[in-house]
């Protein structure tokens, strides 16, 4: 599989494990649906950006680092919006960026890639 596709697909599912975590805080338990929407598109983003960059740079630690600083920013972006639960919103973001950015670099490389 491309890395890209890699990248997208391993982050929406990651995303809505990251959207899952938000049962664990019972105040915004009423809108999970859209938490798990927002955080698979979030996820997927936050895939292409760590897939485009394995198809160009082939460093696992780069990889992990890119992936885990988008992570971080969309994560922030989140929160900003939310006005509260920072660390609740970016821990579980920036662990799926450097998920992606690992397992992006961790695919050979092919000639479609």
């Amino acid at each position: 599989m491309k890395k890209l596709m890699i990248g997208i697909v391993l982050g929406g599912v990651l995303g809505i494990f990251d959207g899952l975590t938000a049962w664990f805080t019972p105040e915004v338990r009423s809108e999970i649906a859209g938490i798990l929407v927002g955080s698979c598109f979030k996820g997927v983003l936050t895939g292409l950006a760590a897939g485009i960059f394995a198809r160009k740079v082939n460093n696992i630690p780069a990889g992990i680092l890119v992936g885990l600083i988008v992570g971080l920013v969309l994560s922030f972006g989140v929160a900003q919006m939310q006005g509260k639960y920072y660390f609740e919103i970016m821990l579980p973001g920036s662990i799926l960026g450097a998920i992606v950015g690992f397992a992006t670099q961790k695919v050979p490389q092919t000639q479609a890639s």
